[in-house]
């Protein structure tokens, strides 16, 4: 039988990589987490999204 862990959202945002892919894991309002698998290029692209987002322009 497996282990009973409860599922709750605390706990810092994080992102792995693991062996093709990077795995992002978001903690949300009210429990629980938003997991998020991408490959290299997807995690290229989120990353300029997200700068361009918070950089403000000159």
């Amino acid at each position: 039988m497996a282990a009973m862990k409860p599922r709750t959202g605390d706990g810092p945002m994080e992102c792995t990589k693991e062996a093709r892919h990077y795995v992002m894991r978001i903690p949300l309002e009210g429990g629980g987490r938003l997991v998020v698998e991408l490959n290299a290029t997807e995690a290229q692209e989120l990353g300029e999204i997200l700068i361009a987002a918070i950089v403000p322009k000159a």
